[in-house]
């Protein structure tokens, strides 16, 4: 049996439960996946109060890369990108790993968007980390929009191929000649860049978060008419990789995503 759970705070939002019960019962398996709040230095006790019945967890924020340093084993792309989303249990170790990176990959195909040219990509967090990773070696460049420069040695270090640069906040002129955008800030962050996007946008715009729904950004490009991902997408695409991870099963991809989104929107749209 799976058991398992999704751990960060806050944690009430979190779709993963809703995600993950619909896929193992249409895969037949059993499983009981939950949502834990756990804080910013709670991590370490939490998993040793762990016993041996649990498969795994998914982690969010703040833990991503508080658990680097307490895995057991840490897998080389969750060491370059500083961030593990994905913790499972093999022979009374833990194993760290990311699901993100694969997450943005398999969304972006799924929309038939080819990775190429400049990325921008808003924030410079973990999930930056991800996206940034996702696109390294494809785009012949990546732009980094942050308000901090406290995190840009950690963005070098996840990017091995293509070129980086960083642009200060509000810097518009990457909004035009991008041709991939990915917004990863958390809620509310990017709001104040909605009047510096343009018209009539030729580029697409991907935005990591289904919280709210849908982030003004992501609604005001839509309404520019641009191309738009939105984080539900990010957010089934890792699970789906984690669910093989947890259930050690494969099964076709773009079915399960199919479902899942038809569930997760009934319950986006239910909260709104």
């Amino acid at each position: 049996m799976i058991r398992a759970a999704v751990l960060g705070s806050p944690i009430s939002h979190s779709l993963s439960p809703l995600l993950h019960t619909v896929a193992y019962n249409e895969l037949g398996l059993k499983g009981d996946y939950t949502a834990i709040e756990v804080k910013s230095g709670e991590l370490s006790d939490f998993l040793l109060s762990c016993d041996e019945s649990w498969t795994g967890f998914s982690l969010t924020m703040p833990l991503k890369e508080e658990v680097i340093a307490l895995a057991d084993v840490v897998s080389p792309l969750a060491l370059t990108i500083n961030s593990a989303n994905t913790l499972i249990r093999e022979s009374g170790q833990w194993h760290a790993t990311t699901t993100d990176v694969s997450g943005f990959t398999h969304a972006l195909s799924s929309a038939g968007i080819h990775i190429s040219g400049e990325v921008l990509i808003i924030g410079a967090g973990a999930t930056a980390r991800a996206a940034a990773a996702a696109c390294d070696g494809v785009a012949n460049s990546i732009t980094v929009m942050s308000r901090s420069v406290s995190r840009e040695k950690d963005m070098r270090e996840a990017v091995k191929t293509s070129q980086i640069d960083f642009i200060s906040w509000g810097d518009s002129s990457s909004f035009s000649s991008a041709q991939l955008i990915i917004s990863t800030t958390p809620s509310g962050a990017s709001d104040s860049l909605s009047d510096f996007l343009p018209k009539n946008p030729n580029s697409s715009l991907f935005d990591a978060l289904y919280h709210p729904w849908p982030t003004l950004v992501l609604e005001r490009w839509k309404d520019n008419g641009g191309e738009i991902i939105d984080g539900l997408d990010l957010l089934i695409h890792q699970a789906i990789d984690q669910m093989q991870l947890f259930a050690r099963v494969t099964f076709d991809r773009q079915d399960m995503a199919k479902l899942l989104r038809k569930h997760g929107l009934i319950a986006l749209n239910s909260s709104t």
